[in-house]
């Protein structure tokens, strides 16, 4: 059982950790040749093209002893920025994403001083462990709840205070809601035209038997919205398109390589296996290989996009309808289109960059099923993750290895070789297995079939979300695994649950302050480092690149990575508002944490990360939720604490708290998150009014007439359907369907009134 000593022993050594890799990152970023690792935003941006030191500069190395001196500057600078200029800087996503930090800071620095003015001298003279017989305890339990007797009267300290805590959090919640909210909302409004505000994505177009997919959306939304629909792109199924696209860049990639590498040595041609991988087959001239294999591809391309703008069954039951202004396409986005509720589904469209084409091409009826799928695979993953690690660990056991490589027992048997792979093999099988974690769950949405790379981040951080609650939350609190902890679950009374995991909270806590000093203090300076992506630009550097354009293609700013870091967050706010009465020296662990981190970022989104979309911070929303849960986990978790300490009669108090927390939550949802949702009508009309007067000549199609082309027809002269072009040239629609009246109609509201008669 860790006692102060320990925590601080450990404190100390995640300190100087966290220390040395400030320091090497100090001066590492002060070098000329590491700029494009640590400054790479800049570049992109072409604000900077040049390593900016001034003083003695050479090209590798910086010389200016002065710079040394001020080695710690980066931490000012990285608060001198305004939060406006941010926002333009790298984007409301990444502001309101740091933003997370400062509201953990804002909650639990206050209730850190209340609960050490408070709730610490409370517990640290209730002297119960020191009059108890043959019990081991540490200083830290002498500061938990743990030092109280049973059925005393101090408990009423800590309800008290629980009432505290949950109050403040909320009062700064909404407070934080309220801020983000007309952020989102300022944003919006004062934001550059783009497309999306333009744009619907429709989806679950009905068919019809005497139109194609492209003229039924035009006849549908000519009739249904004949002031405001602009234009449309159909979604073609593109994805095997795609994959010879990328493939041939690979090739070219590489084409490019042996060239540079001819080019350098021009005595010796290059030479590849053509076999798998290139580590067999027969050797061939490498640019003659490549050259010849661009060829091949060069023609499948055409091919496959012949087929793609021939075939009507290529033409996916979806599109991208553009209107003529932000109010009509806010009508559009957010009302029901038919009397079946089921066709003709609306919704905001991505931003382009934003979109996630590969899953438009999947039906809107099997999106349904894939999610059944997929939520019952999260399950399982979820409560038997133990069984893969388990499988692979098992390739470790000594029995089973010599079995299948009889030859290899003499080595196996090795004092050296038998410690490594007993001691060593299993521990970076599970390691293996939660990096790549994050990967499992993001293929897992994908499979879901979202059509925006920021909904799949938002998804795949829901279950992230939910593995660290089971596996890492209580994983640690109740020993055993997952399933372990769901049987023990279901042979239990419910009622019994909160009384379990709550008896075992305050023994678990010098556990999660070494969690947190290890992943949120070292963890937290090691990403300011940068050093993988450190070392691959160096390796890219010395081999491949040749050319400007190959060094900003080595470049890995990297982004913010939502779906993985989020969820971490909120496991600390949970640590927080679990421990906050229970173990409250477990709260300045969770502070640095925030501030620290809150710190990095804000330096990382200013000189590091790229932006890879920009969803106007719909995620919010979602992180409120999270607290949310992580707040009514803890009260529950607290009552279940004192109803094994025989404090009953608080119960009918504590139960109040998690009601309390629900109402606010609701609150919350109704007043701020629709403008999460939704865009205000009155603020589409004053945007669409404004920019009238400002630029009467705007030729809105020319803007969106290729923002919603899938990226392979990017640089190709696209399909443009005649029923586009006739829509451009004549107000009145002439439709194919057959009436049950007459001839093909030109009136849109007849022609509209046998679409919905036959659909």
């Amino acid at each position: 059982m860790a006692s102060l000593a320990d925590i601080g022993l450990a404190a100390a050594i995640n300190i100087l950790s966290a220390i040395a890799f400030l320091v090497a990152f100090a001066i590492l970023r002060l070098q000329p040749f590491n700029d494009r690792v640590y400054f790479p935003k800049w570049y992109f941006k072409g604000i900077r093209n040049s390593p900016t030191h001034a003083g003695a500069v050479r090209k590798f190395f910086n010389l200016d002893c002065r710079t040394y001196i001020r080695f710690l500057n980066w931490m000012p600078a990285a608060l001198r920025m305004p939060e406006l200029e941010l926002i333009d800087h790298a984007g409301l996503d990444s502001v309101v994403y740091i933003r997370i930090y400062l509201l953990g800071l804002k909650i639990f620095v206050p209730l850190t001083f209340l609960a050490f003015a408070v709730l610490v001298p409370v517990n640290w003279t209730g002297g119960t462990l020191e009059h108890t017989r043959n019990l081991t305890f540490s200083d830290i339990d002498k500061l938990s709840i743990s030092n109280i007797a049973s059925d005393s009267n101090r408990f009423w300290a800590h309800v008290v205070m629980s009432y505290a805590f949950t109050f403040w959090t909320c009062y700064i919640l909404h407070n934080e809601y309220k801020v983000i909210a007309s952020m989102r909302l300022h944003f919006l409004a004062s934001e550059n035209r783009r497309a999306d505000q333009f744009t619907v994505l429709v989806r679950n177009v009905p068919p019809d038997p005497d139109e194609t997919v492209s003229e039924h959306v035009e006849h549908f939304f000519c009739v249904n919205h004949p002031d405001h629909y602009l234009t449309h792109q159909v979604v073609y199924n593109a994805n095997k398109l795609a994959s010879l696209v990328e493939k041939k860049k690979s090739l070219q990639n590489w084409l490019v390589y042996y060239q540079n590498k001819f080019e350098r040595y021009p005595k010796n041609r290059p030479t590849v296996k053509t076999g798998l991988w290139g580590m067999w087959g027969n050797k061939a001239d490498a640019i003659d290989h490549y050259s010849s294999e661009i060829e091949k591809l060069t023609k499948e391309e055409e091919t496959e996009r012949e087929r793609i703008l021939s075939d009507p069954k290529s033409i996916m039951p979806a599109a991208f309808v553009s209107f003529r202004s932000r109010w009509g396409a806010a009508v559009c986005a957010q009302t029901q289109q038919s009397s079946n509720p089921t066709l003709w589904l609306t919704e905001w469209a991505p931003e382009p960059r934003d979109v996630y084409w590969h899953n438009l091409a999947i039906p809107f009826v099997e999106i349904t099923i894939r999610k059944l799928i997929m939520a019952v695979a999260l399950f399982f993953l979820t409560f038997f993750f133990m069984i893969p690690i388990a499988f692979v660990q098992s390739l470790a056991n000594l029995e089973a290895i010599e079995k299948v490589f009889p030859f290899l027992k003499e080595l196996i048997e090795a004092d050296a070789v038998k410690s490594f792979i007993q001691g060593f093999l299993p521990g970076i099988a599970l390691k293996i297995f939660l990096i790549i974690l994050p990967s499992i769950l993001m293929l897992m949405s994908q499979i879901e079939g979202y059509t925006s790379l920021s909904s799949l981040e938002r998804r795949s951080a829901g279950k992230y979300y939910l593995f660290l609650l089971v596996n890492v939350f209580l994983g640690s609190i109740i020993t055993g695994t997952a399933f372990q902890q769901l049987s023990n679950f279901l042979n239990q009374s419910a009622n019994n649950i909160p009384k379990t995991v709550g008896a075992s909270m305050p023994m678990k806590a010098t556990f999660f302050i070494s969690y947190i000093m290890v992943d949120g203090w070292a963890g937290i300076a090691a990403e300011i480092l940068r050093l993988k992506p450190l070392i691959v630009f160096h390796l890219k550097n010395t081999f491949l690149v040749k050319t400007d354009s190959d060094r900003e293609q080595a470049m890995d700013p990297g982004s913010l990575e939502f779906a993985s870091s989020e969820p971490r967050i909120q496991l600390y706010f949970l640590l927080g508002f679990v421990y906050s009465v229970v173990t409250p020296i477990l709260l300045p662990f969770i502070c640095v944490f925030f501030g620290f981190s809150y710190l990095v970022f804000r330096h990382q989104i200013i000189n590091v990360y790229n932006q890879n979309y920009e969803s106007g911070a719909t995620f919010w929303p979602d992180v409120h939720r999270r607290i949310i849960t992580g707040l009514i986990i803890s009260h529950i978790l607290f009552m279940g604490l004192l109803s094994t300490k025989g404090f009953g009669e608080s119960t009918p108090l504590l139960v109040a708290l998690p009601v309390i927390t629900i109402w606010f939550h609701i609150f919350c949802k109704n007043r701020f998150e629709p403008a999460f949702i939704k865009f205000p009508l009155q603020d589409a009309m004053v945007k669409d009014t404004l920019e009238k007067a400002t630029e009467p000549t705007l030729d809105l199609r020319s803007y969106l007439h290729d923002a919603y082309i899938h990226p392979v027809f990017k640089d190709e002269d696209f399909y443009r359907s005649s029923a586009i072009e006739e829509e451009e040239n004549n107000p009145l629609v002439a439709t194919k369907r057959n009436s049950r009246l007459s001839t093909p109609v030109h009136s849109k509201l007849g022609s509209e009134f046998g679409s919905e008669n036959e659909a």
